[in-house]
């Protein structure tokens, strides 16, 4: 119904900076919250930082003041810019969408809660 296909991970050295960036396809009507979600081996899958249509943002205690959560709402688009990062942000970072849709252009719209394949960020020296 909705696809999200994110890019932009990879290693980085601890202090470094990398940008995320979400894109959701499909007939969408409109979309509430998109955000990210991080999940390091044997963690369960965390939030990392969400932003609303009307503009709000929530963000992770430990990834405030680090990372930025922005989102484009015409491109229906997220992206997160992640600096200082650390080791332990070491994870792999999933888009999340939520809104409503159509399946087909002719049917009504219907609620939707999407995730993207994920994308490894890996810090490192």
């Amino acid at each position: 119904q909705v696809q999200l296909v994110e890019s932009g991970g990879g290693l980085v050295q601890p202090g470094g900076s990398l940008r995320l960036s979400c894109a959701a396809s499909g007939i969408i009507s409109s979309i509430s919250t998109m955000g990210w979600y991080r999940q390091a081996p044997g963690k369960e899958r965390e939030l990392v930082a969400s932003s609303t249509s009307g503009g709000s943002t929530n963000y992770a205690e430990l990834m405030k003041g680090r990372f930025t959560i922005s989102r484009d709402n015409a491109k229906n688009t997220v992206t997160l810019q992640m600096n200082s990062l650390k080791p332990e942000d070491t994870a792999v970072y999933y888009c999340n969408a939520q809104g409503s849709a159509k399946f087909t252009t002719w049917s009504l719209p219907r609620p939707f809660d999407s995730w993207g394949q994920g994308t490894q960020v890996t810090v490192s020296s």
